[in-house]
Formats: structure tokens, C-alpha cells, sequence
């Protein structure tokens, strides 16, 4: 790595420790903080679910935004959003605010979430490629994962300590803190490199264009295809399983108030990420194509959420909890460099937001009716549904496997040749173009 390069990626892993420190002081705890605030199952997990709500109904506009104005622009847009709904959040909790509050705020974070979404992996890659960097993806984003799975662990830990001495209420207020620092480091040392903005066009053309471009660069191109419609099943069971493991391991443990376990829990996962992290690229390296790694590591994934659903031993559900950490943080790093490498550079943030945008629809649908079987059968019979309902997206993996795209057994970062415009429709054979034998 060129010292070009090397410069990019210390911004980058910077932005994912900062990110992460913030968002990780809530993990361990932000079930137990929405049923503290009056909330029930069903309506905790149904705000989360207007989160990715908001994230669905703002994932193409704020895409504009990364495209067309910049990826730092979305960065920092998205930085003032969360530290500002953050707030918001510690107020409902205070005031013990009705539902339909808890409904509007969630949407608000999302739309927070979604100026992040896709424009940071984006931001890196152009500038990687800008940069002169040809070596592997996985490797950056497998770093990117053992700072984050770091910044994850002192965290979580942090945030259940704190709220065992204080209140739910203040790792919140902690959260917006550190996005208001993050917020002056992007706007300091934050550069687009490697992109130029186009504002050849007014909003409505552009986010119109937006989403004409995510079709076809993402739904037209059947490999890309095939992976964003698996996203939704994955996401969705992924978003609930962590956030119902909180009270889950609260009640195996036997104490519903030991917010420090919780808080410990949500550490321990980060660690396997971190293992997960920094051996994704030798994973990856022990397959011919990535997306068998993909595929392995979301059956392992779905028989651990049914083993977890099925036992009652605190720490025998630890020990599934770190299995199941470490393989999601192993097939993170393959699957993102497997859709870079599908998709041409100028359209990469739009195609990346559009995947988030499946992913987030999965969570709109998934996480309040898997909370309402937690109300009715308990956690344990919730994650056991979870892991049938992951079982769903396995096919559309197995889809894109088939249709044999170079990016499958690439182990060096490549641009996608771009597709004409209008070459086919969705449904056309010809779509993708001429695939490999």
C-alpha cells in the first residue's frame, strides 16, 4: 500500500472507530432503554422498524446527495442528523413519550443512517483507486471491521457500565458528544478524491435519475440482483437478533437489570468480529469464488440463531453469540467486495444505498413481527422463526453464484465496466450483458 493510499485508509478506519464508539455506546442497551421508556415487545421492535422505515423512504434522496453533491457532503449531513434525533431520543425516554413519538424520531435516525449508507464504502474506493491502490478490498474492509469490532467492545462495555452507575439515559447523551467530534474531524480532513460531483441536474431529475441508475446498474445486472434481493432476509433477522439478544441474555442470566452484561454481551460480539475481521481475507483465500464464503457463513449464521433459540444456558448462549458474530464480521468484508467489484465507479454509492434500501426493507417487516411472537412465545421461539425466515434468502445467494460474474474469483480490486444506458430491460436475458462460461 502506497503512502497515498495508506493516508485514505487512516481516514477511513478513523470515521469507522468514531462511528462506531458512538453508535456502540446504545447497542448493549437500546432494547432495554425503549422497555425502560413504557414500551412493549411489539412496540420497541416496531420502532425500530420506523428507524428502517426511514431509512427505506429516504435511502434514493439522500442517495442524491452522495452523488451529485458528494460523499463528504452526505457524511456530515448524516453526522448532524444522528447527533440531533439522538437527543431527541433521551427527551421521549425522559418524558416517557407516547408510541407514535418513538414512531416519528426512529424515522428521523433513519434518515440519518442513510446519508452514511453507501457513501462512505464509496468514498474509500474511489479514493483507493485514486490513490493507485490495487490490492484486495477484503483486506481494507476486514481492517475496517477490527476497528470497528474494537471501537464496538470499549463501547459497549462503557455504555452498560455507565448506565448500571447512572441511568439508560446518559450513554444516549455520550452518543451525541462524540458525533459532534466526528462531525469536526470529516469537515477537517475529509476529501473527495477520485469523484467529481455532477449537478448537471435539479433535485427531482437527479433523484430520479438516482433511482433509474440503481435499477440498472443493481436490479438489471442479475449477479448484483440476485444479492441485493437476498439482503432483506438477512438484514432484517441480523437487525432483530442483536437488538432481542439483550433482554434474552438478560433473562438466561437471571437479573432483567443487569445492564453491565448486557453492555458485556454486546462487547463480546464485538470481539468476534474483530477475529472475524482480520481473518476474512484468509477465509476468503481457502475458496475459489467469494460467494461460497457468503453462502457458508449465512447457514452457519441461521443454525446458530436456532441453537441460541432452543437452549437456556447463560453461557452456552455466550459462546453461540461470539459464533455468530465472528460469521457475519467474515462474510461482511467478501460480500462488500464482491458488489464493489459488480459496480462502475460513478454509480457505486447509488447501488450500495440501493442494497441498504432492500436490506432496510427486510427490517421494516421483519423486526415488529418477530417482537410480536417475542410478546407470544418468547425470545427464544422468535430467533428460532428468524433463523427460518433468514433460510428464505439463501436461494437468491445460490442465484448469484450461478450467474458466474468475474467478481466471484476476483482477489484484486477491479471497476465494473459501466452498462450502457437502456442496453435491456430487467426481465431481458441480455441484461447483465455477455457472462462468462
Amino acid at each position: 500500500m502506497n503512502p497515498a493510499a495508506r493516508r485514505v485508509q487512516r481516514v477511513y478506519l478513523t470515521l469507522m472507530l468514531g462511528n462506531t464508539l458512538a453508535a456502540s455506546l446504545i447497542w448493549g442497551i437500546n432494547t432495554l432503554f425503549l422497555l425502560d421508556a413504557g414500551l412493549s415487545n411489539f412496540e420497541a421492535f416496531a420502532a425500530n422498524a420506523f428507524f428502517t422505515a426511514g431509512m427505506v423512504i429516504f435511502e434514493i434522496p439522500t442517495g442524491v446527495v452522495a452523488d451529485t453533491v458528494g460523499r463528504k457532503a452526505s457524511y456530515l449531513l448524516g453526522t448532524i442528523t444522528l447527533s440531533v434525533t439522538t437527543g431527541l431520543y433521551w427527551l421521549l425516554w425522559l418524558w416517557h413519550a407516547p408510541f407514535v413519538w418513538w414512531a416519528i424520531v426512529s424515522a428521523l435516525l433513519g434518515l440519518g443512517f442513510t446519508f452514511f449508507s453507501g457513501a462512505v464504502d464509496a468514498w474509500l474506493v474511489d479514493a483507493l483507486a485514486f490513490a493507485k491502490y490495487a490490492g484486495s478490498l477484503e483486506t481494507v474492509f476486514g481492517r475496517g471491521l477490527v476497528v470497528t469490532g474494537i471501537s464496538m467492545f470499549v463501547g459497549s462495555v462503557l455504555g452498560g457500565i455507565i448506565a448500571q452507575a447512572t441511568n439508560l439515559g446518559v450513554p444516549f447523551l455520550l452518543r451525541a458528544a462524540v458525533l459532534l467530534v466526528m462531525l469536526v474531524f470529516a469537515a477537517i480532513v475529509m476529501k473527495d478524491l477520485g469523484f467529481t460531483p455532477d449537478h448537471s441536474m435539479g433535485p427531482v431529475a437527479a433523484t430520479r435519475n438516482v433511482l433509474k441508475q440503481s435499477i440498472d446498474h443493481g436490479l438489471r445486472k442479475r449477479s448484483v440482483r440476485w444479492m441485493i434481493l437476498s439482503a432483506p432476509f438477512a438484514s432484517g433477522v441480523g437487525i432483530y437478533a442483536f437488538y432481542a439478544l439483550q433482554p434474552y441474555l438478560l433473562e438466561l442470566y437471571g437479573d432483567t437489570t443487569a445492564y453491565s452484561i448486557a453492555g458485556l454481551a454486546a462487547a463480546i460480539l464485538s470481539l468476534a468480529q474483530v477475529a472475524g475481521g482480520v481473518l476474512a481475507p484468509r477465509i476468503r483465500g481457502l475458496f475459489a469464488k467469494r460467494t461460497t464464503t457468503v453462502i457458508g457463513a449465512s447457514l452457519v449464521s441461521i443454525l446458530v440463531l436456532v441453537a441460541l433459540g432452543v437452549i437456556s444456558l447463560f453461557w452456552f448462549a455466550v459462546v453461540l453469540l461470539m459464533i455468530w458474530g465472528f460469521v457475519f464480521a467474515v462474510a461482511g468484508p467478501v460480500r462488500q467486495s464482491y458488489l464493489n467489484d459488480m459496480i462502475p465507479s460513478k454509480q457505486r454509492a447509488t447501488v450500495l444505498s440501493f442494497d441498504s434500501l432492500f436490506g432496510s426493507l427486510g427490517g421494516v417487516f421483519i423486526q415488529p413481527a418477530l417482537g410480536r411472537a417475542a410478546d407470544l412465545w418468547g425470545y427464544g421461539t422468535s430467533l428460532v422463526i428468524g433463523g427460518a425466515v433468514q433460510l428464505i434468502g439463501i436461494p437468491f445467494l445460490f442465484a448469484s453464484r450461478h450467474e458466474k460474474d468475474p467478481a466471484d474469483t476476483n482477489t484484486a480490486h477491479t471497476d465494473a465496466a459501466p452498462i450502457e444506458p437502456g442496453a435491456a430491460a430487467a426481465g431481458d436475458p441480455g441484461a447483465a450483458g455477455p457472462r462468462p462460461t
